[in-house]
C-alpha cells in the first residue's frame, strides 16, 4: 500500500486498475529466486509488465475487500496494519518498473506507463473513495487512545487517516466522480510530461567541426570525437544536451555564438513541436487547483503542505523572501564584479547573458583563487571517488560496501554492492548507475527497488537501493574523471541512499526517505559539506596516472573558492522555488504560461528574458516528479544541513558520537516521528538560518571567544 497511498496523498498520479483480470504467469508471480531476492532483470520481458500490474491490482483489490468484509470491529491491526500490507505484490512490481522507466527505459515501457497510469490512478482513487474502508479507518482513528500505540504506530495511523481525509474520502455524489476523473487525467498528463522531457532530450545531436572547439578541455573534445565516431561521422565532434556535456560546453567554450546556441536549445526544450509541454503545464496546474478546491483548500500548495515541516504556503514564502533579501545585495555585488571582469577581459563593455555566466564566472574564479576545475579532474577518478564516498560512511557509521557480481544488474554500466554494518550484519543492496545513455533521463536521483520493513516474523526485510547519475563517461584513453560538482552530486545521492539503507522501521510506508518532503533532502545535502573538507579529500583524491595525493594547494583553493557564486546559486534555486509555488497557488487557470512564469520569478531575476526560453516545460521535479509545491524543500533542507554540519564541526567532522546521534535520530527513523522532533533530538535545539548565511559568506562568523587564563 505504500506506493499507492503516498501517491494519492502527494501527487494524485500513479496508481489504478479498472477491472479484475485473469491471472497470467510472469516473473512476478513467484518470489524472486535470486541473491537477496533482488530483481531478475534479464527475465523481465516488456510484454510482462501489464499482465504483472493487472494481476497485482486484482490481488490488491481482493485484499482491500477482505478488510472491508470482515465482521470484527475495526482496530489498529485488522484495519490499519492490514491496509499497510495490502497491495504488497503491486508495490513489488512497481518497485522494479518505475526505477527502470527512468534509468533503462524502452518505447514499450513508455507505452506501458501510459496504459498503467490510468489503471493505477483509478485503483488508488477506488481505495480513497471506498466508503466502507474509510469508515473503518476513521473509527480506528477516532478511538486511537484505545489501542496503546507507540510513536511509530501512531504515525502510521495518522498518515493513513490523512491520506484518506486529504484525498477525497469525505466527498459525496458528483464530487466523488469528479475527483476520480481529475486524478485519472492528472496521472496521464504527468506521465506524458516526463516522457516528453526524456524523448526530446534524446533528439539533440549537435555536430561541430575542429574550428568550433576553442576553449573546450581535452576531456570534452575527446568524448565528442568518440561520440561522433560511434555515429559514423569520424572527423566531427558530437555534442548533446546531457548535463555533463552541456555544463562543460557553457563553462569552457570561448565561442559566444555557440554558447548561445547551446543555451537556447537547452532552455527552449519542450516548448514547441511534438514534445511540447506548454499545454501539459497549464492543465496540470489547473487540475491540481481543482482537486485542492474540491477537497476544501484554497489552492494546491495549501492542500499539500499540511504534512510538511512548513505546514502552509505562508511559511514557505517567508523562507524564500528572507533568503532573497539576505542574498540580493551579495548577488548584485557578484554580478557587478563579474561584469567588470568580463569587460576588462574582452577590452570592451560586456553584458552578461545567461549563456555567458558560466564562462566568465569560471575565468574569474580561476583568477581570484587560481582555481580550475579541470585541474582537479585527474584527482577525482570515479573509482577512487567511489571508494572515498563509501569510506565516508565507513568512518561515520562503520559501514562496508562489497561488490557482489552474483547480483544481476539491468545494464552493464551498473554495479551492485552488499552493504553491512561494523558488526558484519547485512543491511541491504546498493546499485550504482553512473553514466548517461539514451534510455536514461537526465539528472541524478536515488530510488528503491525494495524498501526496508519489518517482516511478519519480526525480522528486518532489508532494502535494495539505487543511486543514478549522469557523470562524464570514460573515453578510450581516460577513465571517468569527475568535476567537483559531480563529486558533490555523488555525495548528495549517496546521502539519500544511506537514509534508505540504514532504515530500521516496522512499516515500509514510514521507511527511509518516506519522510516529509522538506526533510528528505537533509541527509543528502548534509553529505555535500564534506567536499570542501581536506581531511575527507586526503583519504581518496589521488592522481589517476601517478597515484600522487591531491596537492594541498589545490585543496586550499577548492576550500577558499567554495563561497564563490553562493548568491547566484541561491537566487537560482529561489527562482525554482518561487516558480513552483506560483504554479501551485493559482486560484484561476493560467492563460499565458510564458508570461506567468516570467512574473513568478521577477523578484529573483538575474538576467533579462530570453525569447523562447522556458523553465516550466522541463521542470520535471514539480510536473512529473512528486515535488509539486515542494521544491522549496531544497532550501529548507539546506538550512537544516548547514546547521547540522556546524554542530558536527564543533565536535569533529568524523566524531562517532555525533555521527551515531545523527544516524539514530535521523537516518534510521525514516518518517516514524515528526521530523522537527527528530532534528531537535539530534541537535538539541531548532535550526536557524545563521549557519547557512555564515557558510555562504553572507554573514560573518561569530568571533571565537578565548577563555581567560587560570590565574592560579
Amino acid at each position: 500500500m505504500k506506493r499507492i497511498l503516498l501517491t494519492a496523498l502527494t501527487a494524485f498520479s500513479l496508481l489504478t486498475a479498472s477491472h479484475m483480470t485473469q491471472a497470467a504467469d510472469t516473473v512476478f508471480s513467484q518470489p524472486f529466486a535470486t541473491v537477496h531476492g533482488t530483481a531478475p532483470f534479464s527475465k523481465i520481458d516488456d510484454s510482462q509488465w501489464m499482465p504483472a500490474i493487472d494481476n497485482a491490482i486484482a490481488k490488491a483489490r481482493a485484499e482491500i475487500n477482505a478488510i472491508t468484509m470482515q465482521r470484527s470491529r475495526p482496530d489498529f491491526e485488522n484495519t490499519i496494519v492490514a491496509l499497510e500490507h495490502a497491495g504488497a505484490d503491486l508495490d513489488r512490481v512497481l518497485g522494479v518498473f518505475y526505477p527502470l522507466l527512468s534509468a533503462e527505459s524502452t518505447d514499450k515501457m513508455m507505452e506501458v506507463a501510459m496504459e498503467a497510469s490510468a489503471k493505477l490512478s483509478d485503483y488508488s482513487t477506488s481505495i480513497i473513495l471506498n466508503e466502507e474502508l474509510w469508515k473503518r479507518v476513521k473509527e480506528v482513528y477516532d478511538n486511537r487512545e484505545l489501542w496503546n500505540l507507540d510513536k511509530e504506530d501512531m504515525m502510521l495511523l495518522e498518515k493513513t487517516y490523512d491520506s484518506f481525509a486529504l484525498s477525497g474520502a469525505n466527498l459525496q455524489g458528483a464530487d466523488r466522480e469528479k475527483y476520480r476523473e481529475l486524478t485519472s487525467e492528472l496521472s496521464a498528463l504527468t506521465t506524458a510530461f516526463g516522457q516528453n522531457v526524456l524523448k526530446e532530450m534524446a533528439t539533440y545531436e549537435i555536430y561541430l567541426g575542429a574550428d568550433d572547439l576553442a576553449g573546450l578541455p581535452e576531456s570534452s573534445v575527446t568524448a565528442a570525437a568518440e561520440a561522433a565516431k560511434a555515429k559514423g561521422r569520424e572527423g566531427e565532434y558530437l555534442f548533446t544536451l546531457d548535463q555533463p556535456v552541456y555544463t562543460a560546453f557553457l563553462k569552457y567554450s570561448s565561442r559566444p555564438d555557440l554558447r548561445e546556441k547551446m543555451y537556447r536549445l537547452y532552455s527552449g526544450r519542450n516548448t514547441k513541436g511534438e514534445y511540447s509541454n506548454v499545454e501539459n503545464v497549464r492543465r496540470i496546474s489547473e487540475i491540481r487547483m481543482e482537486i485542492a478546491r474540491l477537497l476544501g483548500s484554497e489552492n494546491y500548495a495549501q492542500h499539500t503542505l499540511r504534512r510538511t515541516m512548513a505546514q502552509n504556503p505562508e511559511a514557505v514564502y517567508d523562507l524564500l523572501d528572507r533568503l532573497r533579501e539576505a542574498y540580493r545585495p551579495a548577488l548584485d555585488a557578484e554580478m557587478a564584479e563579474l561584469t567588470e571582469f568580463a569587460s576588462k577581459l574582452e577590452g570592451h563593455p560586456v553584458t552578461i547573458n545567461p549563456w555567458d555566466y558560466s564562462y566568465y564566472s569560471n575565468k574569474l574564479k580561476a583568477e581570484k583563487y587560481s582555481f580550475d576545475e579541470e585541474a582537479l579532474r585527474p584527482y577525482f577518478e570515479l573509482e577512487n571517488v567511489t571508494r572515498g564516498v563509501f569510506g565516508l560512511a565507513t568512518r561515520l557509521y562503520g559501514l562496508t560496501f562489497t561488490p557482489n557480481d552474483s547480483i544481476e544488474v539491468y545494464h552493464p554500466d551498473v554495479k551492485a554492492y552488499d552493504v553491512a554494518d561494523e558488526n558484519g550484519r547485512w543491511l541491504g543492496v546498493l546499485y550504482t548507475d553512473f553514466f548517461p545513455r539514451a534510455s536514461k533521463r537526465p539528472g541524478a536521483w536515488m530510488t528503491n527497488f525494495k524498501e526496508e520493513f519489518q517482516a511478519e516474523d519480526g525480522s528486518s526485510s532489508r532494502p535494495h537501493v539505487s543511486i543514478v547519475m549522469n557523470f562524464t563517461k570514460p573515453t578510450a584513453g581516460k577513465p571517468s574523471l569527475l568535476t567537483p560538482y559531480e563529486v558533490e552530486t555523488f555525495l548528495h545521492e549517496f546521502g539519500h541512499s544511506l537514509h534508505g539503507l540504514l532504515a530500521d522501521t516496522k512499516y515500509a510506508s514510514l521507511s527511509g526517505t518516506a519522510v516529509y518532503r522538506d526533510f528528505v533532502e537533509l541527509p543528502s545535502q548534509f553529505n555535500e559539506n564534506y567536499l570542501t573538507e581536506k581531511e575527507f579529500l586526503d583519504g581518496f583524491a589521488r592522481h589517476y596516472e601517478t597515484g600522487e595525493p591531491i596537492p594541498a594547494d589545490l585543496v586550499a583553493r577548492l576550500v577558499s573558492s567554495s563561497q564563490y557564486g553562493a548568491a547566484y546559486a541561491c537566487m537560482r534555486q529561489l527562482a525554482f522555488g518561487y516558480l513552483d509555488m506560483a504554479w501551485h497557488t493559482i486560484t484561476a487557470p493560467v492563460d499565458d504560461p510564458v508570461a506567468f512564469e516570467r512574473a513568478a520569478i521577477e523578484s529573483v531575476r538575474i538576467f533579462p528574458d530570453v525569447e523562447g526560453a522556458m523553465t516550466s516545460t522541463q521542470f520535471s521535479h514539480i510536473f512529473s516528479g512528486g515535488y509539486a509545491a515542494g521544491y522549496y524543500s531544497y532550501k529548507w533542507a539546506e538550512v537544516l544541513d548547514a546547521d547540522a554540519f556546524a554542530y558536527f564541526k564543533e565536535h569533529g567532522i568524523f566524531d562517532r558520537e555525533t555521527a551515531d546521534s545523527f544516524r539514530n535520530n535521523v537516518l534510521t527513523r525514516g518518517g516514524t516521528e515528526n521530523p522537527a522532533e527528530l532534528y531537535r533530538r539530534f541537535r538539541g535545539q531548532d535550526p536557524t538560518i545563521d549557519a547557512l548565511l555564515i557558510r555562504d559568506g553572507i554573514k560573518a562568523a561569530p568571533e571565537t571567544k578565548v577563555a581567560p587564563l587560570n590565574k592560579d
